[in-house]
């Protein structure tokens, strides 16, 4: 596999950073645009775009902070986009319909997208399979789809779930029963909404998980869910990105 830094261009025009990873030996295969969390655009989301590709797919996670600290540390990043209330979602929708194109427009490309995206990121793949024509998108304890942030929230976001009769996409959800953002009530009520609008998708929760659960460099990892995760996610991607 290559992976590298390239630039594209995302809402509004606007000449971003992404993080490409893609197999060598492959093609035409399907893309993913990988939406990371409120950290930012940091080494364990990378890890996970490389992963990707090393299953065969194009990967692109976009730098949805960019614009606010370009250049800056993910950690530096991540303070100022919380300061400012998190990514606009009209921004978040260009910046990631950007990254589709590009991974469209690539020759090993066969023409089909996924999104998938972790804790903020969760939320906003949702809003990229309502909003964008996409094959799949993964929502991973993806927070505030239905419910608004608490009071004193870094993120200013409003709830989506206006947006479901919109869905354009299968949607796969992973969820841990011990988590509160989103809670094991609100996970049930986004599945009886796309429930009621015939929207295809497939939710898993898991005992003994809270949010985070993939993070490998965090307390809250557990294997057996992330594992069990993972294969799903692969077995998904491989249902609805193929040629």
């Amino acid at each position: 596999m290559r992976a590298e830094t390239i630039s594209f261009t995302g809402a509004g025009g606007d000449e971003i950073e992404g993080y490409l990873a893609q197999p060598l030996d492959r093609g035409p295969v399907g893309g993913v645009v990988v939406i990371h969390h409120m950290p930012g655009y940091d080494e364990p989301t990378k890890e996970i775009t490389r992963r990707f590709a090393a299953m065969g797919y194009l990967a692109l996670m976009p730098n949805l902070y960019w614009r606010e600290a370009p250049g800056a540390s993910p950690d530096d990043a991540a303070a100022t986009a919380r300061r400012q209330g998190g990514v606009p979602d009209d921004r978040l929708v260009g910046d990631v319909g950007g990254a589709a194109a590009y991974l469209r427009g690539l020759s090993s490309s066969n023409g089909k997208v996924a999104t998938i995206g972790y804790c903020s990121g969760g939320r906003q793949s949702f809003l990229a399979a309502c909003s964008l024509p996409l094959d799949a998108a993964v929502d991973c304890y993806g927070a505030f789809v239905l419910n608004p942030p608490p009071e004193g929230s870094p993120l200013s976001v409003g709830p989506l779930g206006h947006l479901a009769p919109d869905l354009h996409c299968p949607l796969l959800g992973l969820f841990g029963a011990e988590d509160q953002f989103p809670s094991p009530d609100e996970v049930a009520a986004l599945d009886a909404l796309l429930t009621e609008h015939g929207k295809a998708h497939e939710f898993h929760t898991y005992e003994d998980a809270g949010h985070a659960f993939f993070a490998t460099n965090r307390t809250s990892y557990r294997p057996e869910a992330a594992n069990d995760g993972w294969e799903r996610i692969e077995r998904f991607f491989q249902t609805h990105l193929a040629g």
